[in-house]
C-alpha cells in the first residue's frame, strides 16, 4: 500500500491546519461535539433500537481538506478529549468511485484528474462509543460548507467527505449532518462561509 507522503513534488506543504475556526462560534461547536456525550440513558437506549451500534465497523475515512491538518485534529486533538479511542490513523487517498484509477500518485491527485479525496484511515477501538463523537468532531474542527475548498487549499482533492464502513455508520453521520445543517438554517452556528453543509457521505472503497 502506497503511503501518502509528498513525493516527487517541489511545494512541501506545512503539516499545520490552515483552516481552524474562529473563537466567536467555540461554544456553540463545542456544544455541537458535546451533544453525545450529554445523552441520558433513556436516549442512548431508544438510539441503540434504531441502530445496534454493536455490530458497526470499526474503520472510516474522513475527508477535510489537506490530510496533514486532519491527521493533526483527530490524533492528537481527538485522543486527547477520548484517550485510547484510536487504534490507528493513516493519511492517504480514497475516491467516491469504485472504478477510479489505482494506487494514484501524488501528483496525479492533485491534478484533479483521479477523483480522489486526501483522507485520513482511521480504525477506532470502541465504533460503538466513540463514532459519532467522531463526527461531531470533524465537522467541528474544518469548514463543511465549502465545497472542494479548506482555506487556500482548492480542489476536489480537499472535499468535505465522511468515507462510512457500512449501514450504521452512515445513518450514523447523516443525522449529525442534518443536525449540524438545522443549527445552521436556525442561525445558532454563524462561523462558516455558508449556510448549507456541503459535506458528502457515501461507503468506502480502495485507501491508498
Amino acid at each position: 500500500r502506497q503511503k501518502a507522503a509528498v513525493k516527487a513534488i517541489g511545494n512541501k506543504r506545512s503539516k499545520e491546519p490552515i483552516n481552524k475556526l474562529s473563537n466567536k462560534c467555540a461554544l456553540k461547536i463545542s456544544e455541537f461535539i458535546k451533544e453525545t456525550e450529554s445523552m441520558t440513558s433513556t436516549e442512548k437506549d431508544s438510539s441503540s433500537k434504531v441502530c445496534d451500534t454493536n455490530s458497526m465497523s470499526s474503520t472510516l475515512a474522513l475527508g477535510a481538506g489537506c490530510y496533514w491538518g486532519t491527521e493533526k485534529y483527530i490524533k492528537k486533538d481527538f485522543q486527547k478529549k477520548f484517550p485510547g479511542s484510536i487504534k490507528s490513523a493513516t493519511v492517504g487517498f480514497m475516491s467516491p468511485d469504485k472504478n477510479a484509477p489505482k494506487n494514484p500518485s501524488y501528483r496525479a491527485v492533485c491534478s484533479g484528474s483521479t477523483g480522489h479525496v486526501e483522507v485520513l484511515f482511521v480504525e477506532l477501538n470502541q465504533p460503538e462509543k466513540h463514532f459519532e463523537p467522531l463526527i461531531r468532531f470533524f465537522f467541528a474542527f474544518h469548514d463543511p460548507t465549502t465545497m472542494n475548498r479548506q482555506g487556500n487549499d482548492s480542489g476536489t482533492q480537499y472535499a468535505s467527505y465522511i468515507f462510512t464502513s457500512d449501514e450504521h455508520q452512515q445513518q450514523i453521520a447523516n443525522k449529525v449532518k442534518d443536525e449540524l445543517q438545522q443549527l445552521l438554517v436556525a442561525k445558532k452556528v454563524k462561523c462558516f462561509s455558508s449556510k448549507t453543509v456541503t459535506t458528502k457521505i457515501g461507503p468506502s472503497n480502495e485507501f491508498y
